[in-house]
């Protein structure tokens, strides 16, 4: 008798390990805050904010969330420093278990533009599908689906345009994952992309992964190739870092000060142009990212 499978991850989700390691925690963009706090009612408020290094631009968003996870219930709130508001109800396990309806918008006061996106996710052994239906763009509704077993993944996308009576997207994926690592290769933008990501866990306290992108309907030729590592220097702090072949080298430094208190530092250097000044600025980035959560 085969054991029950477990639940795979989902479309989005596929690839998640060396996506997180070639992208989280390097904040050389620009600095960045973010403040948490929860209420004994349940409510969670989030403060955040980005000074772009580029622009100079400061953008923030302020975010209140309910959870009543009981009935599996989760309203959210957003306004954001461009004057947007954003709401989203999530409803997991209360009509059948392994099932979730997630209604979001969107609202521009200024300009009246408005988007709502309506998704449905059903996940159990072996199987994660999701349906979207974007309202008010096309209408477009998006549908993918993950079959997994024994460690071997099989995903699909695809997006219907329905004023217009056709399939506008579609997408493919296969990987396998296991304790210590994952490989996963993707066919993206109606098999115009592809890219192969691997991620392996080196022991308790060393990650390493790597992602190569080829577009066939890039100007440029060649494929993309980025290979990154992560160290754990005690229970307290990391160091990543990554390369890739246009010779940008990225480190980045984590530590948490405290509990709920949490620092990060990211560097950017462009190592074919360390001594260049070019028009547009520096050739090499630094950054910040506080977070504080009570």
């Amino acid at each position: 008798m085969s054991l029950p499978q477990p639940v795979p991850p989902s479309w989005k989700d596929l690839g998640k390990s060396s996506n997180d390691l070639l992208t989280k925690d390097y904040p050389f963009f620009g600095t960045a805050l973010e403040v948490k706090s929860k209420t004994p009612s349940g409510v969670t408020f989030k403060v955040a904010g980005l000074r772009d290094s580029k622009s100079q631009a400061i953008n923030g968003d302020i975010e209140a969330k309910y959870s009543d996870p009981k009935n599996g219930l989760v309203f959210t709130e957003t306004w954001t420093t461009s004057n947007i508001l954003k709401s989203q109800l999530e409803l997991e396990n209360y009509l059948a278990k392994g099932l979730k309806l997630d209604f979001s918008t969107s609202l521009v006061p200024d300009s009246g533009s408005k988007s709502a996106l309506v998704n449905l996710v059903y996940k159990q052994s072996g199987v994660h599908t999701r349906g979207a239906l974007d309202v008010f763009r096309g209408p477009t509704f998006t549908t993918d689906t993950v079959f997994g077993r024994d460690g071997f993944l099989f995903g699909a996308e695809a997006a219907y345009n329905v004023t217009e009576g056709k399939i506008s997207r579609y997408a493919t994926a296969i990987g396998y994952n296991a304790p210590e690592y994952a490989v996963t290769i993707h066919g993206l933008n109606n098999l115009n992309t592809f890219s192969a990501s691997y991620y392996h866990r080196v022991s308790p306290d060393v990650e390493a992964g790597a992602k190569a992108v080829y577009d066939a309907k890039s100007t440029t030729s060649g494929v993309a190739l980025e290979v990154g590592t992560k160290a754990y220097l005690d229970s307290a702090a990391f160091v990543k870092a990554k390369i890739n072949n246009a010779g940008v080298l990225a480190l980045g430094y984590t530590q948490t000060l405290r509990p709920g208190v949490k620092a990060s530092f990211g560097l950017a250097l462009d190592t074919q142009r360390l001594n260049d000044v070019v028009p547009t600025g520096p050739a090499h980035k630094v950054g910040a990212s506080f977070t504080f959560e009570v």
